[in-house]
């Protein structure tokens, strides 16, 4: 078992270089009405620009524009009185940058325990696979492994269930996360990862065991995550070739049968393309039968994502759950909990319905847990935090990733416990 835990030792990033984003600006554009968020939103689709946060008056939108499409983009901008500003001019260099801190990281790090899985890294796919069947070897008695079922490339899509009664106990509430549904959001894996570290090998809040049953899965996207790794950063779908369409890929974020393709892209480009069907895509369908399984005994469902400090809830089209005020106030009691531990540079989180905060949105994995009966069921946006020399957004600091597993720890201990407290009432 130690052999392969030294795997664990190896960082497995590429060594490509990300050429296909040299010369790639990010633009940050404040827009002051809604009408300078619509012309945003609408010149993103029509150039087919890489949006990493919608423009809303109040709220910047974060825009990844092509070298060659950037002439284009601050023309419409500038004959429209749209303010914008580069955050950086050549994304390229921080990509660079992101995989020297990372790798330096690697090189100070002395895995050589389990117990000792360092949080100033990002795991490779097979780096996770080999942790969870160590886990579940090394903690029979409170750790199963479910292999699920393969995802589009035929990898092994994993879960975890940690109990002290084996799942047996239907008194006990459930916990279900998920994490990396959208592969480029790598900060994301630390925070299902550091749950499993508090639950199972540094448990220091025993009632959380004890009392509440839970269900992890790391990545629910693993064949976009390995793209990311070793071709394309910034990729956010899975990898389906859609029957030979140019584009590759389905937002699995898009693909669950709730409101399916209302407030999604019916183009195959498209980062919100929804699939030909609600769960058309393997990946989904486990997240599916997770529920299916496990019917009304999941109390709390946290799909997490990056980035913008937010805690959202359903619906995508605006309309509020019928326990829309409760699922208000648990979010704020997340929120809380995480803004009083995050990093003073970080706003506090914002909380509410997706649609009135961001954007309609359908076929979401949040919405599909609320639409099936989970009583809280949320959508995390963890802080755009700041990263080396400036950067934010999708990229990592190695120094940030402990913390972001610890303060999202904070949100998640808080929910799990109101459902512990209120279960079966």
């Amino acid at each position: 078992m130690w052999k392969v835990i030294g795997l664990f030792a190896l960082f497995g990033l590429a060594l490509a270089k990300h050429e296909n984003y040299e010369g790639h600006a990010l633009y940050e554009i404040p827009v002051k009405t809604t009408d300078q968020a619509e012309l945003v939103n609408y010149l993103t689709v029509t150039l087919d620009l890489d949006v990493w946060s919608h423009a809303l008056p109040g709220r910047a939108g974060v825009i990844l524009v092509p070298k060659e499409k950037k002439a284009l983009l601050q023309n419409e901008l500038s004959a429209a009185g749209v303010e914008f500003k580069i955050q950086t001019d050549n994304i390229k260099e921080l990509l660079d940058l992101e995989d020297q801190l990372l790798a330096e990281a690697s090189k100070r790090s002395n895995v050589s325990r389990l117990n000792s899985l360092p949080f100033d890294q990002i795991y490779t796919y097979h780096q996770v696979d080999v942790f969870l069947d160590q886990l579940a070897e090394a903690y029979p008695d409170r750790v199963t492994l479910v292999n699920a079922g393969k995802s589009f490339e035929g990898r092994d899509i994993k879960y975890i269930k940690i109990s002290t009664t084996n799942f047996e106990d239907t008194s006990k509430p459930i916990v279900f996360m998920e994490s990396l549904l959208h592969a480029r959001e790598w900060i994301t894996l630390p925070a299902t990862l550091y749950a499993i570290h508090k639950l199972v090998i540094d448990v220091t809040e025993q009632d959380l065991v004890q009392d509440v049953d839970w269900i992890i899965l790391p990545i629910a996207n693993p064949d976009g995550y390995v793209h990311t790794h070793v071709e394309s950063r910034f990729w956010r779908k899975n990898r389906n070739t859609n029957s030979g369409i140019a584009c590759a890929g389905v937002d699995l974020n898009r693909n669950f049968d709730i409101n399916w393709s209302q407030a999604s892209s019916n183009f195959a480009c498209s980062d919100t393309f929804h699939g030909s069907a609600p769960f058309s895509e393997p990946e989904t369908q486990i997240t599916r039968d997770i529920f299916k399984q496990y019917g009304d005994r999941i109390q709390l469902f946290l799909d997490i994502h990056s980035f913008g400090s937010m805690i959202l809830y359903g619906y995508g089209t605006g309309v509020l759950p019928e326990n829309g005020l409760f699922l208000h106030l648990v979010g704020i009691r997340m929120a809380s909990a995480i803004d009083a531990v995050k990093m003073s540079w970080n706003p506090d989180y914002i909380v509410g319905n997706v649609a009135l905060v961001l954007y309609q949105a359908s076929g979401s994995a949040g919405d599909y847990g609320t639409s099936v009966g989970v009583p809280f069921s949320y959508t995390y946006e963890l802080p755009g935090y700041r990263f080396g020399l400036g950067g934010f957004g999708f990229l990592v600091d190695p120094d940030f990733i402990e913390q972001a597993g610890f303060e999202t720890w904070e949100g998640i201990k808080e929910g799990a416990r109101y459902v512990r407290e209120n279960y079966r009432k």
